[in-house]
């Protein structure tokens, strides 16, 4: 079996974690016993480009248990956990392509290794597989039924190729799905960020103020998240709607022109480029950090950070000082890339468990329907959704309350009033 991973002597360590973080996945392992009956997925070549997690090592595990024959690489260089990559080589056959840390080459190298399988379902985080299929790999599309997107910026990409009528397959937003992106973008995003900050500076945040870009699901859920930690918290916008939204949650809202000279930390979730800029980096106090959220590290210009800085030191693991002409230092977090996973673990367990029951039953959907299915971006369907959040109560122990008779007549009625 052809793979890449950093050390193959780590996959001890690596199924450890992985068991560790299946207990807190009930969803995906009712999935998982399902797909071993079923085999809905058997034959089929899927090629996954997710971030290289425990949690994403039981969604392969579950597409494996479907029958589908998976090839995973990761969808950043600095999210890659080796000991679980080599679990996943080791243990359960699984050709993975990853090593935290790799270089941009060696990144893509991995995708195009991760195809060369010719895969029938992608699964991308971010739309890299995608772009590299309709860029570099064209022979290949004709082996493709569809694919599923995981996140946000992913989501923005698909949909300007559909737009442009250049996309080749059917694509399912996963993202949308409302048991994704009210669970995942909020509440996992929030709390995994403070925790990478927290982890790789161990500075305390109440007390300070903390500078959100961005007031989408992400940015609520990290915004919440400062908050609670005791943090003054400045959101910065484009969208009238969402910024007045977070003026009314009680957050400062103004531009980061504005934002850039009293922030301590600065937290990019916005999907889009050069967010934070080089006249926002010269007006930082001394001591300001600054790291991404976001999928791309595009959205803190670095470039222009390593202009204006006369001295740039690694004073911390995955921290780098850089001193500026005027003589501030700002700290860079993770290289600017998700500071969730360069510098922590990622999203909790309970939260990814409804995000990769999206994937698999999103996997099962395109094999099913994708004859059915136009070359463009569709939502999960509500049925899926539905049965997710169904499962995943179930799995808390919680019960909720069911429509009667007469309260569905009555809702499925016009003729009765007041």
């Amino acid at each position: 079996m052809d793979y890449d991973v950093k050390d193959i002597g780590l996959a001890e360590q690596g199924k450890l974690k992985i068991e560790w973080a299946e207990a807190s996945m009930p969803v995906l392992r009712l999935i998982k016993k399902r797909f071993q009956k079923e085999r809905p997925l058997a034959g089929k070549r899927v090629t996954a480009c997710l971030h290289v997690t425990t949690e994403t090592a039981n969604l392969v595990k579950t597409l494996q248990a479907g029958g589908a024959d998976v090839r995973l690489c990761a969808s950043n260089p600095l999210s890659t956990q080796d000991d679980v990559a080599a679990s996943l080589v080791q243990h359960d056959s699984i050709a993975v392509f990853a090593i935290k840390g790799e270089d941009n080459q060696t990144y893509y190298r991995h995708i195009q290794s991760a195809i060369e399988h010719q895969p029938q379902i992608t699964m991308d985080d971010g739309a890299d597989v995608v772009s590299t299929l309709h860029s570099k790999r064209k022979d290949l599309l004709k082996h493709v039924l569809g694919g599923t997107e995981e996140t946000t910026t992913g989501v923005i990409r698909l949909r300007s190729m559909a737009d442009r009528r250049v996309l080749k397959f059917p694509v399912i937003s996963v993202n949308d799905a409302d048991t994704k992106h009210l669970f995942d973008n909020r509440y996992g995003t929030g709390q995994s960020t403070m925790d990478g900050i927290v982890r790789g500076t161990n500075r305390l945040v109440c007390g300070s103020t903390v500078v959100i870009a961005g007031y989408g699901w992400c940015g609520r859920g990290v915004a919440m998240r400062a908050k609670g930690l005791g943090a003054d918290v400045v959101v910065t916008e484009i969208n009238p709607v969402k910024a007045l939204e977070a003026a009314m949650d009680g957050f400062r809202v103004m531009t980061m022109e504005e934002a850039a000279s009293i922030g301590d930390f600065f937290i990019t979730v916005t999907g889009n480029l050069k967010v934070i800029r080089g006249q926002h980096f010269a007006r930082m106090k001394d001591g300001a950090i600054v790291c991404n959220s976001g999928h791309f590290n595009v959205e803190l210009d670095i470039p222009a950070l390593e202009k204006l800085a006369r001295k740039r030191r690694m004073i911390r693991p995955g921290v780098e000082e850089f001193t500026l002409t005027n003589g501030r230092r700002v700290s860079l977090l993770g290289e600017g890339r998700l500071v969730n996973l360069a510098l922590a673990e990622g999203h909790p367990s309970s939260v990814m468990d409804m995000s990769f029951a999206n994937q698999a039953l999103s996997a099962e959907y395109l094999v099913k329907k994708y004859k059915k299915l136009e070359k463009k971006v569709y939502p999960v369907p509500a049925a899926i959704d539905q049965e997710i959040a169904r499962l995943k109560l179930a799995g808390m122990g919680i019960r909720v309350d069911r429509l009667t008779k007469e309260q569905e007549k009555y809702l499925a009625s016009w003729e009765m009033g007041t």
